[in-house]
């Protein structure tokens, strides 16, 4: 395979990546609306690759500098990346007037040139930086200059944008996220002083990368809103005979083990509120072994043992804090968490806020005790 089918098949799989992308956050825009500005700028990017793969080639001829195509691209990019993290910064379909008023500079400069090609102007070529002194007052230099300090500005945005988010306490991986972004836009701005149809591959695979990563991220915040294992009180464990007579039928042998488990942590509360109690303890108890016993708790929902003691645990935690029994962070790991990053882990994980927060919304106040 030579080198311009190699980079043909590379901007298509780009391309593919974002298509999928683009049907899955449409799929989700249609019962929230937030994913629907990354829905659509993931297709903005996917018909742009499918647009380009057929010119994908490692001959032909050289762009030169700040090529106006290359500029055109970046100001695009930048405008676009600049404004559509989690529809955090800029949503477009909440506040048109202000997205009008952003776009307007980037606006201007690509319909300038739109209007130049259907006139048929060609630009000035662009070979060294003595080539850009020499033709510095030409309106096609200074077009390019504008676009130039225009995508400045929005690589700027998406360098302040973790400076922006922390305001409002999002997670770390977004504001790691909006660093690399602006690097890669920094990269590609790179690429328009020194064009090289090879970086431009690699561009492309890390700005596909980065798209994958932030969609994946924010479909991830679904998970914390899907139904939970529901604890019930069981009143009886399944002997051994039921247990032997229901491995004939597999889900009933899972919810035999299942209801057994259950009955132990139910009245055993000493046991895992004791930081030391773990899967292989829990295994002992119920006298059921690791492979049966994660086999029936994923059975009703749970991942893993860890996540299943864990739930234990927090909810023990949460009727101390709603009875007001924590009276300092420390008391909360008389509850069998071993350290406070585990406790504050827990909660984000499984009940998608913060302690500090339970703890300010469910303890009771002062002349409440």
């Amino acid at each position: 395979m030579n080198a311009e089918a190699i980079y043909f098949n590379i901007f298509l799989a780009c391309g593919m990546a974002h298509l999928v992308l683009t049907a899955v956050m449409a799929l989700f825009a249609r019962h929230q609306v937030k994913f629907l500005a990354i829905a659509w700028i993931m297709g903005i990017f996917a018909a742009s690759f499918f647009l380009i793969a057929p010119y994908a080639s490692t001959e032909g001829p050289h762009a030169g500098v700040m090529h106006p195509a290359m500029l055109a691209a970046l100001l695009v990019i930048s405008f676009l990346q600049s404004i559509y993290p989690l529809s955090i910064p800029m949503p477009g379909y909440l506040q048109w007037g202000r997205m009008w008023r952003y776009a307007l500079p980037a606006l201007v400069f690509l319909s300038f040139y739109a209007l130049g090609a259907l006139v048929g102007s060609r630009g000035a070529v662009i070979e060294s930086f003595d080539d850009v002194r020499r033709n510095l007052l030409t309106s096609d230099l200074l077009a390019r200059l504008g676009m130039l300090f225009t995508s400045f500005y929005y690589i700027a945005n998406i360098f302040l944008l973790p400076r922006r988010l922390t305001h409002v306490q999002y997670p770390r991986y977004l504001i790691a996220y909006s660093v690399l972004l602006g690097l890669s836009a920094v990269f590609f701005l790179i690429i328009a002083f020194n064009y090289s149809t090879r970086l431009i591959m690699v561009y492309a695979v890390i700005f596909t990368l980065l798209n994958s990563y932030l969609c994946l991220r924010t479909l991830e915040s679904l998970a914390l809103e899907l139904p939970k294992p529901v604890v019930k009180e069981v009143e009886k464990a399944p002997s051994d005979e039921e247990l032997k007579k229901s491995e004939s039928d597999f889900n009933e042998a899972n919810l035999q083990r299942f209801q057994r488990t259950e009955f132990w942590m139910q009245h055993h509360v000493d046991a895992w509120t004791d930081y030391t109690f773990n899967r292989d303890v829990l295994c002992s108890e119920v006298g059921i072994n690791r492979q049966l016993l994660l086999q029936c708790l994923r059975s009703q929902g749970y991942n893993n043992v860890h996540e299943y003691i864990n739930r234990y645990r927090l909810d023990e935690l949460k009727r101390r804090i709603r009875r007001g029994e924590i009276s300092a962070l420390g008391d909360c790991l008389d509850a069998g968490f071993g350290s406070m990053k585990t406790v504050r882990s827990c909660f984000l994980k499984l009940d998608g806020i913060s302690l500090d927060q339970y703890i300010q919304e469910n303890a009771p106040k002062e002349d409440e005790r």
